[in-house]
């Protein structure tokens, strides 16, 4: 099948499933039709799929980043102040390297919000529905919604990551207090000791709870900072670590931090 076929293929599978926008007309250029099929993989719920679709929309995801590029933590030039630490801006679900870190709600559960621009969505997006699913099996047999400040750990599916870590960070509503800061370098801790059962070599963060979350962006860096570096010197951790950034303003405060103190 060709590129143009898969995801044809992909969206009427899910047109289908979902009875309520079945007979939906299929969008004439690739650009809309990428945008539906974002959509319809965003709002589907965790539930069982064939593995004939499975195979295609691997296929299509896997040329789908590859055609989005991607960029190499090796390709990248460590902080003069320590050669574990990168600084790296950009898109999480286009760098390779061991694991990345995902911010998201209490559910885990993914963004259901057809084409929100939030990290959460991007990452289901580009993993691939398999992400959903075994974040379903995870927090079925958990039994309750993840508490601030944990992670956990999947697989990177289809992204050319190996494995993802999701975490839930602190929401600031009002004036921001110590428990969030507390919960903040918590967030960063426990990704990297769990990170580290896993043998990962290399972790990019996200600025997590900034955005929606509303934790104040030069704060939240200050924390995550402190935290993997206090976390070096208590374990003597080699683990690369990348702080990844989207926004110019979180670039900004992450070089004045790494590079000028």
């Amino acid at each position: 099948m060709t590129q143009s076929e898969r995801r044809e293929y992909l969206i009427q599978y899910l047109l289908k499933e979902e009875r309520r926008l079945y007979g939906k007309k299929m969008p004439a250029d690739k650009q809309g039709q990428e945008n539906l099929l974002r959509s319809l993989m965003n709002v589907r719920l965790p539930k069982p799929i064939s593995g004939d679709f499975l195979k295609i929309q691997d296929e299509y995801l896997k040329e789908r980043n590859f055609e989005r590029g991607i960029t190499d933590i090796a390709d990248l030039k460590p902080v003069v102040s320590d050669t574990g630490l990168y600084l790296w801006q950009g898109d999480i679900t286009t760098l390779k390297c061991d694991a990345i870190v995902n911010a998201c709600n209490s559910q885990m559960l993914g963004c259901f919000s057809p084409m929100h621009a939030c990290i959460d969505n991007f990452i289901h997006t580009y993993a691939g529905i398999e992400l959903r699913l075994k974040m379903h099996e995870i927090m079925t047999k958990q039994g309750h919604e993840e508490a601030t400040g944990q992670a956990k750990i999947t697989p990177g599916y289809n992204l050319p990551c190996n494995y993802v870590l999701h975490t839930v960070g602190p929401i600031v509503q009002g004036r921001l207090q110590r428990k969030h800061e507390e919960l903040l370098a918590s967030c960063y801790r426990s990704c990297l000791e769990l990170a580290e059962k896993y043998e990962v070599k290399s972790i990019a963060f996200c600025c997590i709870s900034t955005g929606v979350f509303m934790f104040p962006n030069e704060r939240a860096a200050e924390i995550a900072v402190r935290t993997v570096k206090k976390y070096y010197e208590d374990t003597g951790s080699r683990m690369k670590v990348v702080f990844n950034v989207f926004k110019d303003e979180d670039l900004v405060i992450y070089r004045t931090l790494l590079y000028h103190q």
